[in-house]
């Protein structure tokens, strides 16, 4: 594939270091696009997420399978606030 690259003067200086071991161009831009594609897959790699599980102190005669319920609860008491609240 051929296309127009407008390189860095940095980049370029260091293209031309490799180049002055007697590499040819082309080679010398593959290696070091291989070079940087491979270490950026690296870099990039996710770390694993651990969740800490915690203790809940409930209280005795609480249910917390029954929380959605309360929420629910809740919500509506709110709704019905605002609705008394926007009618008069």
């Amino acid at each position: 594939m051929r296309t127009t690259l407008t390189i860095d003067d940095d980049i370029a200086a260091a293209i031309e270091e490799r180049r002055r071991e007697g590499e040819p161009l082309r080679l010398v831009i593959n290696s070091l696009l291989r070079e940087g594609l491979r270490t950026g897959r690296q870099a990039s790699r996710p770390r694993k997420y651990r969740t800490k599980p915690h203790k809940l102190r409930m209280r005795a005669g609480f249910d917390p399978v029954r929380l959605n319920q309360l929420v629910d609860e809740l919500e509506m008491d709110a709704h019905r606030e605002r609705e008394v609240e926007r009618r008069g």
